[in-house]
């Protein structure tokens, strides 16, 4: 019976939407008449199916399916959170939720989540819980077998539970009594000052309220003696717009405008100034990115590049140029929509994919360097719309090697990580630790006694070559050349561990270091080899580059432009 209601619910507010949009439409007005058509139909659909479908349809899901396959031609950022499903969008917009603290991952072979990383200071550090238990029981529960351990584990702050894990090492498994928090996830998980006086402050997320722990962590590392400043926005999401125009406000005169958003309606179109003193308008600034940058990142890197006050180092940023804006509807749910584009001080836009114009198949591409235009910053330097924020200075990126996907993969460096903790009490502090040696042929060791196998991209290509050359007829006149190259190129596990040793080091360095300081150790782990830090603080610590680098482009003097001779 609860059934049939909720099914005469749905399709009489269809009904009520379809005949309002009939009665609604000026006559003549044939987009009103086509949006109130297929809500009629839509609405007899519905009703059809639930009538004479062979099998019973749930109208929920249903509904929700043909929903999510709506807005899904749309934009992949424009999504639906009914009633149920609140907690995600909240935790989205403000970065906290109700919870113990810990990224947590299923495991397929033991049929079990395990606790990865518990965040510092959280009610999972707290208490005990370490990255590698394995969770086994919720207040009883068993929850072998349970892909949905995130969903109980979150919950109202103040609420307790008992949570029962079986910890690599140990025979019998640990009962934990958990309070769960208001989680705030770490905003700023490191800021410190390097050599030379060089400022850093790591900026994870645009959600919540990062400008205020941003401008007192600047504040500090001013006290501290800095000079100049690196932000770090690498893989960093975004979030609220109003918060990157704060954080650029700390080093822009008030009044700029620093973002235009144009919409299809008058409230979705906004112009956003910075409307206050800053802090400081003089420190030489350099902005990390990579194509991890996205959205309020790209608002903040690309608002300090077009207004020539900072040096963007690393690689090509994400390119989402899209504003979402969550809009109440019936019975608690709610939509994200994206209602506008933004445009930052130079007039471009970062918006790297072009969602309105899909291929046939419905797949999306990013607009080609070629159709994108150039745009001037505030001095005339050039730069370029419709493909994210390029920096003033492109660091190469070193793929990882084949080898270590595999390692990650399979968990090898995450369980060497478990079982080095559990021999290591204590270790060095983040800053000095380092892998030893030892340390690396245990694991080789460990790695060999694990039967690892691995895919080697070499073997495949010359597979698929002979293959070819079989096809096209030279494989008889070239196979000794074949053989000299498969036995060249067989698989050797020792090469491979020897040849990436660095790679995999470092891999093994920041797993193991996250189980001691958590992500903050981990970030000063990455830091140590990090070429787009070197290459900020090279040009920061080198004043008179980065003058040329914000300064006016060389242009050649009138009448002079097959001579030498160029001013600014």
């Amino acid at each position: 019976m609860k059934r049939f209601f909720k099914i005469r619910w749905i399709t009489a507010l269809l009904l009520v939407v379809s005949i309002s949009f009939f009665f609604g439409f000026k006559s003549g007005d044939n987009r009103s008449f086509q949006i109130a058509k297929n809500l009629d139909i839509f609405n007899s659909i519905v009703k059809e199916l639930d009538m004479f479908y062979v099998d019973t349809i749930d109208p929920d899901k249903t509904i929700r399916n043909g929903i999510e396959s709506m807005l899904y031609s749309l934009d992949p950022y424009t999504e639906y959170y009914p009633e149920d499903n609140q907690s995600e969008l909240e935790q989205m917009l403000k970065n906290s939720y109700g919870g113990i603290g810990s990224i947590i991952r299923y495991e397929p072979k033991l049929k079990h989540t395990i606790i990865v990383e518990p965040y510092e200071n959280t009610p999972a550090a707290n208490v005990g819980l370490r990255a590698g238990d394995i969770m086994l029981e919720i207040d009883g529960k068993d929850l072998t077998g349970n892909m949905n351990v995130s969903n109980l584990l979150k919950g109202q702050a103040g609420a307790s539970f008992k949570l029962k894990v079986q910890r690599p090492g140990t025979e019998k498994p640990l009962e934990f009594d958990i309070v769960r928090r208001s989680i705030q996830l770490p905003l700023i998980p490191y800021y410190a000052m390097l050599d030379n006086k060089v400022g850093y402050i790591n900026l994870s997320s645009f959600s919540g309220n990062p400008s205020k722990e941003f401008k007192q962590a600047f504040l500090d590392l001013k006290k501290q003696g800095i000079t100049s400043l690196v932000i770090d926005l690498r893989n960093n999401g975004g979030g609220l717009l109003d918060e990157a125009v704060e954080i650029a406000n700390f080093f822009l005169p008030r009044g700029k405008t620093l973002v235009t958003t144009k919409g299809k309606i008058k409230q979705a179109s906004n112009t956003y100034k910075t409307l206050r003193e800053p802090l400081d308008l003089e420190i030489p600034l350099a902005v990390l990115v990579n194509s991890g940058t996205a959205s309020s990142s790209e608002i903040l890197a690309g608002s300090l590049q077009d207004l020539d006050r900072a040096v963007i180092v690393g690689n090509r940023t994400f390119g989402k140029g899209l504003v979402q804006t969550a809009r109440p509807l019936p019975y608690g749910g709610t939509m994200k929509l994206t209602t506008s584009k933004y445009y930052i001080p130079s007039g471009r836009c970062v918006q790297a994919i072009d969602y309105k114009h899909r291929n046939e198949d419905g797949s999306v591409g990013r607009i080609p360097d070629s159709l994108t235009t150039v745009f001037h910053t505030a001095i005339g330097r050039e730069v370029r719309d419709g493909g994210g924020v390029t920096p003033d200075i492109t660091v190469k990126q070193d793929k990882l090697p084949n080898v270590l996907y595999y390692l990650v993969n399979d968990n090898l460096i995450f369980d060497y990580a478990t079982q080095y903790y559990l021999k290591h009490p204590v270790i060095p502090a983040a800053e000095d630790f380092e892998i030893t040696d030892a340390d690396y042929a245990d694991f080789k060791a460990t790695v060999k006694k694990a039967d690892f196998k691995y895919d080697q991209q070499t073997e495949k290509m010359l597979k698929n070559l002979k293959e070819m050359a079989e096809f096209e007829g030279y494989l008889a006149d070239s196979s000794e050349e074949f053989k000299a190259l498969e036995k060249k190129l067989s698989h050797n596990l020792d090469h491979d561990l020897d040849y990436f040793s660095k790679d995999i080091k470092e891999m093994i360095a920041v797993e193991i270091i996250k189980r001691y300081y958590y992500q903050r150790g981990s970030i000063i782990q990455q830091l140590k080899g990090d070429d787009d830090l070197k290459e900020a603080v090279k040009v920061l610590t080198a004043p008179e580059r980065y003058k040329e680098m914000l300064g006016a482009p060389l242009v050649p003097l009138k009448g002079k432009e097959n001579s030498s001779a160029m001013v600014r």
